[in-house]
């Protein structure tokens, strides 16, 4: 073992700074989320020796800022793969938490030369991506998954490097499903504004030409109707997920948008006329549900073959339902 490795790696603190805080609040409304990463290689936490344990995880910022944290108190040695920026989860899907790459940033690291025993503690999320048998061959590191979550990461270390039923388990409850909200909702932010400034010039159109009064008066119950769709898809089936009718994503975000929809044509706010109305519905239900597809890729409820199935089924409804639905929306200006 070589005696000078704590000179050339660097030292990290398991302890947040208040930027790393405000880094997590940013990305979770996706400002800079594409670019939120760290450089990969070894780190060293606390005074991690030769005999100390070795955490894999991804070069997102965020993924390698929650597993310091809850690793404090503990000296470890953290190998950071090049993902991307992605996290684990995602990564492993995509393949850059993967076997090449564990293999690649272990013989860059002079891992073997740093750490007297030959374990790697990674991420049960990324087990979908790393092979551990090929990297014991290449290498001569065994591979052993932790919990989920980091923070059972203590309680695992002390049961002797064991994972209950209680820590394998993949939990997506609401507070989880939360969180993952304001992403999407910013994501679409500008889209929607744009839509809804469309519809407000498109409502101003009457047989004399252009009519900012008629623009406004009619504009804002089409904004009411696009940011209820949108809200529908965007945060409303992902909170309500288990509790909302329907086994795809996309028949969910229609259940969602029918409900406030018919909310908002009990209220009267948006009159009562038939075609104006149905137009709206088939609009709102197609954009809610391309919203609420859009969570696939962040759930526990669906696979590749899965989504790949909702999109066939979905999307040509979907456009059928927008185009039917404007056309209505259209008639209706003239009847």
């Amino acid at each position: 073992m070589r005696s000078d490795y704590k000179s050339e790696i660097p030292g990290i603190s398991s302890q947040w700074r208040f930027a790393d805080y405000l880094g997590a609040l940013r990305v979770r409304f996706s400002i800079g989320r594409n670019n939120y990463k760290i450089n990969p290689g070894l780190c060293r936490l606390g005074n991690a020796d030769s005999k100390s344990d070795v955490f894999v995880t991804a070069n997102y910022k965020l993924s390698f800022d929650i597993l310091r944290k809850n690793l404090d108190g503990i000296n470890a040695w953290i190998l950071v793969l090049d993902t991307k920026g992605i996290n684990v989860w995602c990564a492993a899907g995509k393949g850059t938490f993967g076997t090449g790459e564990l293999i690649k940033q272990i013989g860059q690291s002079n891992l073997h030369d740093i750490v007297s025993h030959r374990r790697l503690i990674l991420p049960q999320l990324g087990a979908t991506g790393v092979s551990g048998y090929i990297v014991t061959k290449a290498t001569q590191f065994n591979i052993r998954y932790g919990p989920v979550r980091a923070r059972d990461i203590k309680n695992y270390i002390e049961s002797g490097y064991k994972t209950t039923e209680d820590m394998r388990k993949i939990r997506f409850n609401i507070k989880d499903r939360i969180i993952l909200t304001p992403v999407e909702i910013v994501n679409s932010l500008w889209k929607v504004l744009l839509v809804i400034a469309i519809f407000f010039g498109i409502s101003g159109i009457v047989s004399t030409g252009f009519s900012f009064e008629a623009a406004l008066s009619q504009g804002f119950k089409d904004a009411l109707f696009i940011t209820a769709a949108y809200l529908s898809g965007a945060f409303l089936t992902p909170v309500l997920l288990p509790w909302l009718p329907g086994r795809y994503f996309a028949a969910k975000g229609i259940a969602a948008a029918a409900a406030v929809f018919a909310i908002i044509v009990i209220t009267g706010i948006a009159g009562y006329r038939p075609f104006y109305l149905t137009g709206w519905f088939l609009m709102s239900v197609a954009l809610s549900s391309f919203l609420a597809m859009n969570f696939t890729g962040a759930s526990t409820y669906t696979s590749l073959s899965g989504v790949k199935k909702e999109m066939r089924v979905f999307i040509p409804i979907q456009i059928a339902a927008v185009l039917t639905g404007f056309i209505l929306f259209i008639i209706s200006k003239f009847i």
